[in-house]
């Protein structure tokens, strides 16, 4: 059995996009959606593709889904579950909770379908050159149903347990620490400006040092740089931290440095920024400090 298979991407933004175009670079035939047709087009344009969605859907051997939210993971699996055959793979990218990807494992088990719970991390870069990191928990019969196109997603595929939930579970984890990491990242350049230090100077001894961060190397160079295109836009983060909070209540447990680095992404995307880069939270801290930041006017 060959292993390029008819691949439907549900969501072609920045993410998405770049998934499709590491699916189609490996051989997979791919159909790309999305309610924005001049991605859809683009990706068409690529190589994807052409055709009716309703023409599609019964084809296919597998299903990304790499949209927004869990409302919007809901809606294309209410729209496509009736129309695609048994036995397709389904891999559901979007964060969201642990107990509503047990929910759409259960909904899609009755129509003999694999869902793999697979939230996905490393921006739209390593999308579009395959090389995400992958959270997946699912079957037996999921991973090896989705292996195809996790290979030419994915540098690394972290293989998390058998049933949905763990996968969306470990990527709030992630999402925890990545909100907090890019808010204390605005948060000690800033500071650092108050003490007459340089952003430039900040990145440069930080990131050689103990208070470095993933998030910190690859963050604040953006507001040394004054480059506030949304790699990463601030908006994702009330919705996420948003999705942690949420979880942690349902656990009662309290997450006080997730909940004030959610307040300043919150005042960052109420002041205008939320298309900006999440780097833009510093500017809600040069503000109130009253600080000039790099590429701002004096």
């Amino acid at each position: 059995m060959s292993d390029h298979k008819r691949i439907g991407v549900f969501g072609l933004g920045s993410m998405g996009f770049g998934i499709a175009q590491s699916l189609l670079r490996a051989g997979h035939v791919v159909a790309g959606f999305d309610v924005n047709m001049d991605a859809v087009q683009r990706f068409q344009a690529e190589g994807g593709l052409q055709g009716e969605q309703y023409d599609i859907l019964p084809t296919l051997d597998i299903v990304v889904l790499v949209v927004l939210n869990a409302d919007q993971t809901q809606v294309v699996l209410d729209n496509i579950i009736d129309n695609i055959p048994t036995g397709t793979g389904i891999m559901s990218c979007a964060t969201v909770a642990p107990l509503f990807a047990k929910d759409m494992e259960r909904m899609t088990q009755v129509k003999g379908l694999h869902y793999l719970d697979a939230p996905i991390s490393g921006g739209a870069a390593k999308a579009a050159s395959g090389d995400l990191s992958i959270m997946a928990s699912g079957t037996k019969e999921a991973f090896a149903s989705l292996r195809p196109a996790l290979s030419a997603m994915a540098q690394t595929v972290f293989e998390l347990g058998d049933t949905a939930g763990a996968g969306s579970a470990m990527k709030a984890i992630n999402q925890m620490l990545a909100g907090v990491h890019i808010a204390a990242m605005a948060e000690a350049v800033t500071f650092g400006m108050t003490q007459g230090v340089d952003p430039a100077k900040t990145v440069e001894v930080i990131t050689q040092c103990a208070g470095n961060s993933w998030m910190f190397e690859n963050r604040a160079p953006h507001i040394v740089d004054a480059d506030y295109t949304p790699r990463s836009s601030v908006n994702i983060w009330p919705k996420d931290l948003g999705i942690v909070l949420d979880i942690a209540k349902d656990a009662k447990f309290a997450a006080p440095l997730t909940a004030a680095a959610m307040q300043q992404f919150i005042a960052a995307a109420g002041s205008g920024l939320g298309l900006e880069d999440d780097a833009a939270v510093a500017k809600v801290y040069a503000h109130n400090a009253g600080l000039t930041l790099p590429g701002e006017d004096t």
